[in-house]
């Protein structure tokens, strides 16, 4: 069998957890290929919603197998916190989740250097999350990280105690003030909780999985803009968000690959700093908040608003090749009566630009928009394509004709039975 894969085309939050509990059913395993609790996927099913952070998306499906791939780093105290949530809601983890030993660990003092990095930036600031994922995906590079395997060996302490002593000088050499002691007692805690489940080698769990016969959906966090590579660097996370993590994250050759799900809200948004070219600072961003509840889900922090960003999705959807688009929180834009496209950026020597530049950062962006009529009507009883609205069937072909690629669902709510699929397309 093939492994397809669900991508974020944006700055994340496109709503790829709602997404992969709805196209679970399709697939044996749902699998996590990077990315840490810094993502926060949100699922609103029979009136409850349920925001995951590190566990995949299909757990709610007791016949799907769930993956934490090795290019994941894992918070221990943050997991317990979510396998404990979910067992209030009857949901059996240890049955179907299976943990990486090659996966990093996130030690209670890499969350104290993440902290104390960003205070040292001043107004340099990337808008971490501060889960200690930047420190973590540091060490593993730098040959000094912890695997989750590692809590397995009789020398686990000793190594943790090492690392934790170089992370010490760090903090000393920065003079940041810290206090370990409490942190360190849930961490250690929820280690000896960590080790009651499945720790296998999960190149091989997957890999054989695909041997029989079994399809695989792998889950991406945060999104293609806010790839270590191809991201609007140095706003961006420590990994590969993008189809590449795939490969090095579980453990799969690039052959097994078929079906690249690429999602994107029919908006933009971003959390923390960084370049944002169609971002409204006026009463429509605002708007665009409130109706759409953007506060992210693993910070809270409000997010910013703006238009569709067609060469920034362009971009995306290249860089991945994606074959399929999901449009995400149609119902948002209900309410107005026109929707702006941004088709190019005006940059400030005057010339009209399709691709991004090199370092958009320091490039004074105008966007150049393209107008479209709004629906103004509430899509609450859609229940397939063809009872959408005239002019929702209007945005829809507008993008489709511009990016080149079809839509194949359309989201109208955070439930999962708000979700329409285009009946011309096939999933999984």
């Amino acid at each position: 069998m093939s492994v397809d894969v669900l991508l974020g085309l944006q700055w994340g939050d496109e709503g790829k957890g709602k997404i992969v509990d709805v196209m679970a059913p399709r697939y044996g395993m749902v699998a996590r290929f990077q990315g840490g609790p810094n993502a926060g996927h949100t699922l609103e099913f029979d009136g409850i919603k349920h925001v995951l952070h590190q566990i995949p998306s299909g757990i709610f499906r007791k016949d799907i197998k769930n993956v934490i791939g090795n290019g994941v780093v894992l918070d221990p105290v943050i997991f317990r916190r979510e396998v404990e949530a979910l067992r209030e809601r009857q949901v059996d983890v240890r049955s179907n989740l299976y943990i990486s030993n090659k996966a990093q660990l996130i030690l209670p003092t890499h969350g104290l250097l993440d902290a104390c990095y960003e205070q040292s930036k001043g107004n340099q600031k990337i808008g971490s999350t501060l889960k200690g994922i930047g420190p973590t995906y540091q060490d593993k590079i730098a040959r000094l990280g912890i695997r989750v395997g590692d809590v397995l060996e009789d020398d686990f302490t000793d190594r943790y105690r090492a690392l934790v002593e170089k992370h010490r000088n760090i903090l000393d050499y920065y003079q940041y003030s810290y206090d370990l002691e409490e942190r360190e007692q849930a961490f250690l805690e929820a280690i000896e909780h960590l080790k009651t489940f499945n720790i296998v080698d999960t190149v091989y769990l997957v890999n054989n999985a695909l041997r029989h016969g079994v399809s695989v959906l792998a889950e991406g966090a945060q999104g293609s803009m806010l790839d270590i590579d191809f991201g609007s660097y140095p706003f961006v996370t420590s990994s590969n968000t993008m189809i590449a993590g795939v490969c090095s994250g579980l453990g799969v050759p690039p052959s097994r690959i078929r079906q690249v799900y690429g999602i994107f809200k029919a908006y933009c948004t971003r959390v923390g700093s960084g370049p944002f070219p169609t971002e409204l600072h006026d009463d429509t961003g605002e708007r665009l908040r409130e109706i759409g509840r953007e506060f992210g889900a693993t910070t809270g922090r409000p997010r910013r608003c703006g238009w569709l960003d067609l060469p920034a999705l362009k971009y995306a959807i290249m860089i991945n090749g994606v074959t399929q688009l999901f449009m995400m929180k149609a119902d948002v834009l209900n309410d107005f009566e026109e929707i702006k496209v941004c088709t190019r950026y005006k940059l400030s020597d005057g010339q009209v630009a399709e691709e991004i530049p090199y370092n958009i950062d320091h490039h004074k962006l105008e966007p150049v928009y393209h107008t479209l009529p709004g629906w103004e009507q509430q899509l609450n009883g859609v229940k397939d394509f063809d009872q959408m609205p005239g002019a929702l069937h209007t945005y829809l072909d507008y993008l489709e004709q511009e990016l080149q690629i079809p839509i194949g669902i359309v989201s109208v709510g955070p439930d999962r039975t708000q979700t329409i699929l285009n009946p011309e397309l096939s999933l999984g």
